[in-house]
């Protein structure tokens, strides 16, 4: 059920519990905990998991015969233990109580997004008719990112006892949140130490085997029955807790708080990670008073980020920025982390950085350009490592790798299991070199946002200069077609990763990555020769720029090959001769397939010889590029595109994709929303509910899907606005839905903080703030307008042209 801050689930469900937990995350950019039950250490059911951003361990495993290496992100120790039962004057304690055991009787939660809690009620009836009820509220601190707390109420209905508690922190923990991952090694913690400080608080501090990360966390554990109700430390090798005995009156509330604190060694301004965590729990406030800074937290963050739309809609998506201002918040400007592609809540992907950000950046441009300036630094910090990952595979520049974590080489794994066979098979998404044109394209999106100067014209040239390198120096002239080819790559759509029949690995001119290859050759000489003449002397001098290169990438910007079939733009060269598939066919036989490629591998095929798509791959061009700088790119490149042309595309790869990635339907939805209006809602609608009804069948139980949230919050923001940042100006051309045909966002563009935009059907209403900046210049469609700070326009929508 949601509200439209609410977002809550009556009663209790072990299937489901595990994407409950993704969904109920709660986390401040620093780290986040998934919304297990306390009363638990992990089952089948139930997988606890904190992870703190930037924390990664390297394993060896052996799979399959083959000794790999993967870089996880650790699953720390877990905070949550609180556990309880009833113990009857005069008789033995009763069981552990928990949502899996049969005396519970009613169970509910509520995810309050406003406020950035997980509240969780249960009562609990046992044989002799006592019945117990449980309220308990957790919260992990968005203004002081080290603080996590937890507040139980205990209430005894018709008898009077005591309730045993049970508090502190579990080390005992794996990274064995991921099926398929299982016979992978999984121990990334070591060196446990653990103690007790003060009558209220214990310890646990460990490190990471092979980063050498120490972790340090603090318990402080209250109880609101006076001296009765004192903790007793039981600690052992992996464990710090306390027990107590709470003195319960029927009727009347008895109340445990537990504040925790987490530190590691990668955190600035301390000398010990686990003084800075017995300290931090010492100065912590009672549980109310946290809460009160913690909402204040959030309020600040929502005036941020604000996008209002009404309905279902409107509700879900305040999840997704709710998941997103919990992964990217305020406190991530502070730390070298990227973007994980399925947030803080789980452990598929292994906590990777991937291509994401190109989903996310554009929203967080317009809210937070403060953490769009440091998830760029974590890219420009892994700048040398991507040139020498170049200079291996015999390119220049930058090859930057499709998987990033710690320290910026390829952690794309070689072989992954297909749960459906249970074979091991070869993982070729390495070769998904596009990876360097998104970083390029966030680099000049969050410049054209922010006008931040400084950055572009610094780390963020270097950034394009080095990815444009690459690209030209993987340019082969090819003389018989007059065109320049890249060859050997894997595109978007990660199904055609080989030709059909061959070992040599990759596609050649995936039109993706061709066009996308030459807007970085040729904004990179553009920013080039814009940049002010003593920047440029030195950028030249720091990257040894040869004056001819420059033009040598416009050389290769107008010439690179796309390839067409039948007045469609070709995925890639040799597309049109594979064989097409039975669609109607394949899904009588097994209902879902998006994940074809694991259906045809089970079958002893292979998706390589089929017109299938995992997901929008050559679409992904027109989510890119507004209609105006798509046709612009094309005229670069002396290839043909005009609407008959696109429209063919969009139809092909619409009837011929399996929306194997949730990514898929928000990129269909964003075009079609040009393309043919009527079909967008359909996707949009997939898009929206990705996570929340798990459409890809268990994946969201591993980690919401970070990118296709942030895409959603995007639809709204610039999909559906039109709105676009450049030329010095805000650009717009609105395409709302029916079904969304109301709404408004507040962005901040470069010096004006709040701009208010509000769609209503048939007209579009700009405010910008009253301040001393200058006018906002504005375009829409055909219409040029400067709009002084103070001041708003309403204007009616030209039809559509």
């Amino acid at each position: 059920m949601t509200r439209a801050w609410a977002w809550s689930y009556e009663g209790y469900d072990a299937g489901t519990e595990r994407l409950r937990e993704s969904l109920c995350v709660l986390g401040n950019g620093y780290f986040a905990t998934r919304g297990a039950a306390s009363e638990v250490l992990g089952g089948p059911a139930h997988y606890p998991g904190t992870y703190a951003a930037g924390c990664y361990n390297r394993l060896t495993s052996t799979v399959d015969g083959h000794t790999v290496e993967n870089e996880d992100m650790v699953n720390l120790p877990n905070w949550l233990p609180l556990r309880y039962r009833i113990c009857p004057a005069g008789s033995a304690p009763g069981p552990w109580l928990c949502p899996d055991h049969p005396f519970l009787t009613e169970h509910r939660q509520t995810l309050d997004l406003r406020h950035g809690t997980l509240t969780r009620w249960s009562a609990y009836e046992d044989e002799a008719g006592r019945r117990l009820c449980v309220e308990q509220c957790r919260l992990v601190h968005m203004g002081e990112p080290h603080l996590a707390a937890l507040r139980t109420c205990f209430t005894a209905d018709g008898w009077s006892g005591a309730v045993e508690v049970e508090s502190g922190i579990d080390g005992a923990v794996r990274n064995a949140g991921i099926a398929r991952y299982r016979d992978l090694a999984d121990q990334h913690l070591t060196g446990w130490e653990t103690g007790d400080e003060r009558p209220d608080t214990v310890w646990l501090s460990c490190r990471t085997l092979d980063s050498d990360i120490r972790i340090a966390l603090a318990a402080r554990t209250r109880a609101s029955a006076g001296r009765d109700g004192m903790p007793r430390p039981q600690l052992s090798a992996l464990r710090a807790f306390h027990a107590l005995v709470l003195p319960v009156i029927a009727g009347t509330p008895a109340v445990v708080e537990k504040t925790v604190s987490l530190y590691t060694s990668r955190d600035p301004a301390i000398d010990s990670p686990l003084h800075a965590a017995v300290d931090a729990v010492a100065l912590a406030p009672h549980f109310r008073q946290l809460r009160a800074s913690h909402r204040r937290a959030w309020d600040a963050l929502w005036r941020q980020a604000r996008l209002e739309v009404p309905g279902e809609a409107g509700a879900i998506l305040r999840l997704h920025l709710f998941h997103l201002l919990q992964t990217l918040s305020p406190h991530t400007a502070e730390l070298d982390v990227g973007v994980p592609a399925r947030g803080l809540h789980g452990e598929a992907y292994r906590g990777h950085v991937f291509w994401d950000e190109l989903f996310v950046l554009p929203f967080l441009n317009l809210h937070l350009p403060q953490v769009s300036r440091a998830l760029l630094d974590y890219r420009y910090r892994r700048l040398p490592a991507a040139c020498h990952a170049a200079r291996e595979a015999g390119r220049g520049g930058a090859m930057y790798p499709w998987q990033s974590a710690g320290d910026g080489r390829e952690e794309t794994q070689q072989l992954h299991l297909n749960p459906r066979s249970g074979h091991w098979v070869p993982d070729r998404s390495r070769l998904q070199h596009h990876v360097g044109s998104a970083i390029a394209y966030n680099v000049w999106q969050y410049g054209q946002a922010s006008g931040d100067t400084e950055f572009l014209h610094t780390r963020g040239a270097e950034m394009l200069v080095q990815i444009a390198r690459f690209w030209a120096s993987a340019a082969e002239w090819d003389a018989a077609l007059g065109r320049y080819r890249i060859r050997g790559v894997v595109g978007p759509d990660e199904y055609h990763d080989a030709y059909p029949g061959t070992d040599a690995a990759g596609v050649d001119d995936n039109a993706y990555t061709n066009v996308t290859a030459a807007w970085v050759l040729s904004r990179a000489r553009e920013l080039c020769q814009a940049l002010p003449e003593a920047t440029r002397r030195q950028l030249d001098e720091r990257l040894q720029l040869d004056p001819d290169e420059p033009e040598r990438w416009d050389d290769i910007a107008h010439r690179l090959h796309v390839p067409y079939h039948r007045g469609v733009i070709s995925q890639f060269a040799g597309y049109e001769e594979l064989a097409e598939l039975d669609w109607a066919g394949y899904r009588r036989r097994y209902g879902d397939i998006r994940r074809l490629d694991r259906i045809l591998e089970a079958e002893g095929d292979t998706v390589n010889r089929y017109q299938a798509s995992k997901q929008a791959d050559v679409l992904m061009l027109g989510y890119l590029f507004s209609p105006t700088e798509l046709a612009s790119l094309f005229r670069l490149l002396d290839c043909p595109l005009d609407d008959d042309i696109w429209h063919a595309t969009v139809d092909h790869y619409l009837h011929r994709t399996s929306h194997g990635s949730t990514l898929s339907a928000l990129v269909h939805a964003w075009v079609l929303a040009r393309v043919h209006r009527p079909d967008a809602w359909t996707y949009c609608e997939e898009a929206l509910t990705g996570d929340v009804a798990d459409v890809q069948g268990g994946t969201t139980a591993e980690g919401i899907h970070l990118g296709a949230m942030a895409g959603t919050l995007d639809f709204v923001q610039r999909g559906m606005t039109g709105l676009e940042t450049r030329d010095q100006a805000l650009w717009l051309d609105p395409a709302p839905l029916r079904e969304l045909s109301k709404f408004g966002v507040r962005i901040r563009y470069r010096r004006h903080w709040d701009i208010d935009l509000r769609i209503r059907a048939e007209q579009v209403r700009i405010a910008v703030p009253a301040s001393e900046c200058a006018p906002v210049r504005v375009r829409l469609r055909d219409r040029s307008f400067a709009l002084a700070p103070g001041t708003s326009r309403r204007l009616d929508l030209p039809e559509d042209p």
